[in-house]
Formats: structure tokens, C-alpha cells, sequence
């Protein structure tokens, strides 16, 4: 007989050593967890931390000692553990979401011989568990979110996924499912996730324990508000970080960023951020500017600010064995340590491993360091660049060991812990508006006042189509500030016309993304990346042009029209920014969310709504200039380019020239920004 009680904070279940406590833990939810420990790991909440006063109340508690059964209920899910300890979780209809798929040979009528538990927590020799959870599989599921991922489906249904960061992958375990839950694997180790047509199966590669979070919805908007309710809602954002964002790799001098930036004005471009990115420094890990190059940093934000463009700098979390700051930082154990033979762990343009994150004392010597040598002189943005960490190209997680346990057993935290350093540090230095960029999050990531990037990604059409995918699971993981590198990190000839046409394409989706950010490394370059690790003690190169009004004329009328019609847009971008502060709402955002009656707008991946308001279908093919567009029901549409007004639950076909991405607009709240744009006149 199991043991089955009610306790102060939920329901509590024992047999044959293991445990099982469930939670009501915010709205419409329930947080599990499983261990064959003696007790619970209750120090660690994960992404729950944020929500872990509000995890409501224990009176829908059912225990039926004659069946051995019990069910704990709050609001809209309940939870109930039969004779055999198996899990159900069903809706407030009694509609079964989630259901243990256990195949042994309990008794009764449920046989298998197979002898596959639904749950297993299976001991590693010297101490902590690697934990399998599997569910049954429901025909029809469709299933979102998992961060931000370089893969093709906007339906994870049928896919495998690990469970890692990664350059360009960016682990976020939630999902939203259209059977009318949300799901957080709440737990940071290396694993991976298969949603497999037969089952569903969560794994942990090094764990203490099972943990995960259920909520019950009947839409997916309110999947995302009761998710981001319990892991922490994105800040407000300041409004001059949703205008245009320059970059490139790379501003080699002061002199160079500030003509940039003069230039721009000159000709009358809307510019907001200014960005200095890597190897601006004498050494990694020494996180301030190389003097040679940046003699007056102070001097130089003051005149940005001035023109009212904010500078945006780059940090590294990288650590070169010849920096001045190694052996203190090695001495005190704020580095990343190496399982077996050598401590470096990376290899560019010198011998390096990490700051360890994960360590409090790590965390507030990294920001200290930036704060003397970076906002002391009035920086106020930072990069948070390599967040993954990067290490090399195999990423070998067991090499690694992090001052809170094994790189396997929570890694995946890296990122949120990286980014928090430099919030916590912002908000004790008396900043307001915290807006930095990183390249990896984690679940909870966007109360920390990050936006992320997807990578470096390539330059290639393939690339961009998956950059729209990435950016729709990313809003519905719960970061809602994201973005891309305009026109692909890599591969992009500033004289090539095919490169012109992408990049003008590019520029155009990059308009309707919650942060509008241009970067690249171009050709022809000075040297690659590929061949950096060779490159010991040189100065990195700059690679070519990748500002607006270099490009050839054409492209440069295209892009100077987008800039401006960003720039018209802005107050409704305002507007969705806070509606993610209050709400969570993703700011671009698949059909689904806003139409989630209409069947059809769950299978399409290539359009997506910026705001409530706006039906972006960008150009995601060379040669391209005319497209299909569905119109989810339920709405009379106006396209913008036309101004012909069509009815909702149809496909039409637009043209799309160059200089054309279809936008469509509600009729009943049309954005009169877009009907009545106009391109201001050159100053050039």
C-alpha cells in the first residue's frame, strides 16, 4: 500500500523508496516532482523560483485509501496517482492532457510484459539519477515552443530535440500543446526530448531528481501568461531600444564607430543603438577596453548620446590563460573547471576557458570588472555574447564541471545565471531601462532584460526561413525580445547582387521583429573565423561595409524605405512591448495564438502576426515575387500594399517585387502607421 497524504504545501505520495509531492503552483497549475532520495532537493526551484510565493492553495486534495488512489485539483487541472502510482493529469472537462505510459505487468487488466515504467529515476554509480519521464502519445498533437532551434518545423510533433545550448540553439524545455496545456521540463541537465508518434519521453542526463510544471488553458495565450507567471515576465522596454540597432563584425577604433554613427545622422537615418563588438579589449577576460584603440570611452558615449544613439559593448565570458585576471580568478574558483587533463576549454585567438556563472562570487567579480572599466564610463548595454558556453565545436558537457555540480546535471543554466550577473549588477548601479543581447537563454531568461539572438546563423535563404520558426517557438517559450542577425552572420559578398537580394529580404522581416538589428561579418574579409584559433596574438580583422548606405543604390533605397516604416511602426511596437511586460504575450507570434479556432492556422510556419494587428508573410525564396497568403477566419484583412480589403478564411495571392513584403492589416483596427507610410525624402 502506498503512503497518500495531505500535506501543508500539496499531495504527497510514497512506495517502495520513491516520492512524489505535487503542488498547486500558480494559476490553473501544478508542479511535480519525483525522488528516490530521502528527501527532496528543496533548495533548487530552477525556473520556478520567480513564482514560488504564489503557489495557491491545497483544498482540492481527493485520498481514497480503498482504492489507494488519490487527486489534487487547482482551478482548470487536476492531477490523480491510481492503485498502480501511475500519473494522469486531465483538464477541469476531465479531458486527459498528459497520462504516464507505463508498460509492465502490474495486475489486473493492464498488462505488458515489455517492463518499461513511465517514470524511472535509474541510479549512476557514486550518487545522482538519470531520469526518463514518458507520456502517452495523442494522434493530432501539435506541439511548440522549446526555445529557439535552426530546424525547419514549427510543429515539434514527431521530432527528437536534445536538450543542450548550443551557437544558434537556444534550450527553452516548455511546451504548448493545442490539446490545452503547457509543459516545463523544470529541470537544467543535458538530455533530450522525443516526441515521438508512439510517445513522449523527457530525459535527464545527471539529475537529483524529476521536476516539471503543468498548466491547463483554453487557449494559447493564456498558456503563455500562466507560463511566464510562474517563471518571470520580460521587463518593460525602454523605447529607444525599438528602433534600429547597427552592428557589425567588427568597429575596429573609436574614430571608425564614431563616423559611423555621425554618417548616419548626416544622412538623416534613423539609428538608435550602436554596437562595438568583440576583441576590442587588450586580452579576453580582462573585460575592458584596449587603450590603443579606445582612448577616450567616456568621451565617446557622451558624444553618442548627444546624437541620442546608446553604445552597445560586447562581453565574453571567456578567460585567456595570459590575462591579468587568470590566476586570481583561477585561485578563487571562479572559472570553469576541466574533469580530466587541461583547464582551457576554448580555443580562439588564444587558450581560454569560462567564468563560472553558476558562482555568485564569479558573478559579482565579472560584473565589477565591467562596471569600473565599462559603465563607469557610461555604457549602459551589454552583449552577452558566447552564452552557451561556446566549448569548441564537440561541446563534451561530462568534460566539465560547474561551482554548483557536473556540466551534465545543469549547463543548460549557464545562460540565465551569465545574464543575471549583469542585471543584478545593473540594478544595484541604479539603472532603470536594462536591455541586453545574449546568444543563449534558458527557461526564465526574459526577467533578466535579455534579448536573444539567434546565432550565426548563415547567409543563405534556407538559413532565414529557419529564423522565422526560430523566432515564433522562441516568443512562445516566453522570450518575447528576440532577433536575428540582419542579412545572416556569415557567408554574405557586399558586392554579390544574390547577397543584395537576401539581405533586402532579410531587412524586411528584420522590420518586423521585436528588435530590429542589423550585423554580419561580410565579404571580403581580412581572414575567417574558421581559421581564428590559429590566430594567436593577432589583431582580428574587421570584415567589409555593413552599413545601410554602402550598399549599392537599389538596395540602399529598399533599405532606408524599411528603416523609416520601422520607425512609423514604433509607437505600436511600444504598445506589444507592453502587452509581453504585463501579460507575457510574445511580440511576433504564430497565427495560432491570436485564431486558435481556425484549424489551418496551426500548420503554417511561414507567416507569422506581429502584434494583434499585423499579418507579416515574409519573402523567404530567391527569385520570389509573388506569394500565397492565408488569411485566418473570423477577420476582414487589408493589405497594405493595396489597400483591397479581403475577407478572413481564404488564400489569396499577392505580388511581391523587390521592394515588397506582403503586411496585411485588421480592417476593424487597422494600423494606419502601415496604410499611411510614406518614405521621407533623402538627405543624400
Amino acid at each position: 500500500m502506498a503512503v497518500m497524504k495531505k500535506m501543508a504545501n500539496g499531495l504527497y505520495w510514497e512506495h517502495a523508496a520513491e516520492q512524489v509531492l505535487i503542488q498547486p503552483w500558480g494559476k490553473d497549475s501544478l508542479r511535480f516532482r519525483v525522488t528516490k532520495n530521502s528527501k527532496f532537493t528543496s533548495h533548487q526551484d530552477w525556473a520556478l523560483a520567480y513564482s514560488k510565493e504564489h503557489t495557491g492553495n491545497c483544498n482540492q486534495i481527493k485520498i481514497d485509501e480503498a482504492a489507494n488512489s488519490c487527486a489534487i485539483s487547482n482551478g482548470h487541472i487536476t492531477a490523480s496517482i491510481n492503485q498502480f502510482g501511475w500519473l494522469t493529469i486531465t483538464n477541469r472537462d476531465g479531458k486527459v492532457l498528459l497520462k504516464e505510459r507505463w508498460q509492465v505487468k502490474p495486475g489486473g487488466k493492464k498488462t505488458s510484459p515489455l517492463g518499461i515504467p513511465g517514470r524511472e529515476l535509474k541510479p549512476i554509480i557514486g550518487g545522482d539519477y538519470q531520469a526518463t519521464m514518458r507520456f502517452e502519445a495523442v494522434d493530432g498533437e501539435k506541439i511548440y515552443g522549446m526555445g529557439q532551434r535552426q530546424e525547419k518545423q514549427l510543429n515539434y510533433k514527431g521530432c527528437i530535440l536534445e536538450l543542450a545550448q548550443r551557437n544558434t540553439q537556444a534550450t527553452v524545455p516548455f511546451v504548448l500543446s493545442n490539446r490545452g496545456y503547457g509543459f516545463l521540463w523544470n529541470n537544467p541537465a543535458i538530455g533530450q526530448v522525443t516526441f515521438a508518434n508512439n510517445e513522449t519521453k523527457w530525459e535527464a542526463k545527471d539529475t537529483d531528481q524529476l521536476d516539471f510544471w503543468v498548466t491547463a488553458a483554453d487557449s494559447p495565450a493564456q498558456i503563455v501568461e500562466n507560463y511566464t507567471a510562474a517563471t518571470g515576465k520580460v521587463p518593460m522596454m525602454p523605447k529607444f531600444a525599438s528602433g534600429f540597432w547597427q552592428c557589425k563584425l567588427r568597429y575596429k577604433t573609436q574614430d571608425e564607430l564614431l563616423k559611423v554613427a555621425h554618417e548616419y545622422k548626416d544622412k538623416g537615418l534613423p539609428i538608435n543603438v550602436i554596437v562595438i563588438d568583440f576583441f576590442h579589449w587588450p586580452n579576453q577576460g580582462e573585460w575592458k577596453f584596449d587603450p590603443k584603440y579606445w582612448p577616450d570611452p567616456k568621451g565617446m558615449v557622451d558624444e553618442l548620446n548627444k546624437m541620442g544613439i546608446k553604445l552597445m559593448v560586447s562581453i565574453w565570458p571567456t578567460v585567456d590563460v595570459n590575462s591579468k585576471n587568470y590566476d586570481e580568478m583561477n585561485d578563487k574558483g571562479y572559472l570553469v573547471r576541466s574533469e580530466r587533463m587541461y583547464q582551457d576549454s576554448y580555443h580562439f585567438m588564444g587558450n581560454e576557458t569560462f567564468f563560472d556563472a553558476t558562482n555568485p562570487g564569479a558573478r559579482k567579480y565579472v560584473w565589477d570588472k565591467a562596471k569600473q572599466n565599462y559603465y563607469d564610463n557610461g555604457v549602459r548595454m551589454f552583449w552577452l555574447d558566447e552564452a552557451e558556453p561556446e566549448y569548441g565545436f564537440m561541446y563534451d558537457f561530462d568534460h566539465f564541471r560547474y561551482y554548483q555540480g557536473p556540466a551534465l546535471k545543469l549547463s543548460n543554466v549557464y545562460p540565465l545565471d551569465y545574464a543575471k550577473a549583469f542585471y543584478e549588477g545593473q540594478q544595484a548601479a541604479g539603472q532603470k531601462d536594462i536591455v541586453n543581447l545574449v546568444r543563449c537563454v534558458w527557461a526564465g531568461s526574459q526577467k533578466y532584460g535579455v534579448v536573444l539572438w539567434s546565432g550565426d546563423v548563415h547567409s543563405t535563404f534556407e538559413s532565414l526561413q529557419k529564423q522565422v520558426v526560430a523566432g515564433l517557438n522562441a516568443g512562445l517559450s516566453g522570450i518575447s525580445w528576440w532577433t536575428t542577425d540582419i542579412g545572416g552572420f556569415t557567408g554574405g559578398n557586399v558586392h554579390d547582387p544574390h547577397f543584395h537580394e537576401l539581405l533586402t529580404r532579410w531587412f524586411q522581416f528584420g522590420t518586423f521583429c521585436p528588435v530590429m538589428r542589423l550585423h554580419g561579418f561580410r565579404e571580403p574579409a581580412e581572414q575567417t573565423i574558421e581559421h581564428a584559433d590559429r590566430m594567436f596574438n593577432q589583431p582580428f580583422g574587421s570584415g567589409a561595409f555593413n552599413e545601410i548606405y554602402k550598399y549599392p543604390r537599389p538596395t540602399y533605397r529598399i533599405l532606408r524605405k524599411y528603416l523609416f516604416m520601422r520607425e512609423a511602426i514604433r509607437p505600436y511596437v511600444m504598445d506589444q512591448m507592453k502587452k509581453a511586460h504585463e501579460d507575457g504575450t510574445p511580440v511576433m507570434r504564430p497565427l495560432f495564438y491570436d485564431f486558435a479556432k481556425d484549424d489551418q492556422t496551426w500548420d503554417i510556419s511561414d507567416e507569422y502576426l506581429f502584434g494583434p494587428d499585423v499579418l507579416v508573410s515574409p519573402i523567404l525564396h530567391a527569385g520570389q515575387t509573388k506569394r500565397d497568403v492565408y488569411l485566418p477566419a473570423g477577420e476582414d484583412w487589408i493589405d497594405v500594399q493595396t489597400k483591397e480589403s479581403y475577407h478572413g478564411g481564404q488564400t489569396v495571392t499577392v505580388d511581391c517585387p523587390i521592394d515588397t513584403i506582403p503586411l496585411f492589416t485588421r480592417a476593424s483596427h487597422p494600423l494606419n502607421s502601415l496604410l499611411n507610410f510614406t518614405v521621407p525624402t533623402a538627405k543624400d
